[in-house]
């Protein structure tokens, strides 16, 4: 390993859910192409266990932010990618997980990010309890109307935290009109902020809204690899990953010709 090789880095940290680096079919899409898949187990999961949970939500949820940066770090560091082939995927809790972590470090560590229904409008939703999941996710988050969440929250929250100063890396938004756990306009309004960042020009920033798909994307079997297909394209374009080389058509190869005769005296 020199360091040279493209990677992606997947994290959630969230819900005491773990994170099992379990298989896959659709990555090897990226393997066979010479990509590295990569599982943070960050703080907030539940792969250590309980305490691991409890040290990575409401007012520790920072500790999911720094374990993923250490990570990607860690990954650098040992060779196996460097920040300029390195890209970060999260989806919903994930979404924020990554969302949180670009407002934090730009991108020193990583240069693409995908973010699919990403919570990123944290402390928004969790004022709005009007949306059908704000109040049982209290538990999770912390309840804002009191002023030391509200602080805690604001302080992370993806949307209200973008900074004119920070160089973003390349990102990809993704949301669902008919989500009912991560409203389509959340990843909508960070995209809309970051349009209007002084660097924006620097970067690619693309923004896909699913017209007929909700929290887990598109139904179908081919709709879904539809959607996979356009989260890898956008790896694989800004891991400066080549095309594949298409085989030969045997059907139009030269057939092999005879001798020519000589010319008569």
């Amino acid at each position: 390993m020199d360091g040279s090789a493209p990677l992606v880095l997947w994290g959630y940290g969230a819900y005491g859910c773990p994170y099992d680096g379990d298989f896959s079919s659709v990555r090897f899409s990226l393997v066979d192409r010479g990509v590295t898949c990569a599982v943070a187990h960050v703080r907030g999961g539940g792969d250590l266990g309980r305490y691991w949970y409890e040290a990575g939500k409401l007012l520790n949820k920072k500790n999911s932010f720094t374990d993923f940066i250490a990570c990607a770090k860690k990954l650098a560091e040992d060779k196996y990618s460097n920040p300029k082939r390195m890209a970060v995927y999260g989806a919903s809790a994930g979404g924020l997980l990554v969302g949180a972590v670009m407002n934090m470090v730009g991108d020193t560590y990583f240069s693409t990010v995908v973010a699919r229904v990403p919570f990123v409008d944290t402390l928004s939703t969790m004022l709005d309890t009007s949306l059908p999941l704000t109040v049982i996710e209290q538990e999770e988050w912390g309840h804002p109307e009191e002023q030391e969440y509200f602080e805690y929250i604001l302080s992370y929250s993806p949307y209200d935290n973008v900074s004119d100063e920070q160089q973003y890396p390349h990102l990809l938004l993704k949301g669902g009109l008919n989500d009912p756990r991560v409203s389509y306009w959340e990843p909508a309004k960070l995209c809309a902020r970051l349009r209007l960042h002084p660097r924006a020009p620097l970067r690619t920033l693309v923004l896909h809204t699913n017209m007929g798909a909700g929290h887990f994307g598109a139904s179908g079997r081919y709709e879904e690899l539809k959607e996979d297909a356009l989260e890898f394209f956008f790896l694989l374009k800004h891991l400066g990953v080549p095309p594949p080389v298409p085989p030969p058509d045997t059907d139009t190869a030269a057939a092999p010709t005879s001798p020519s005769s000589s010319p008569p005296s």
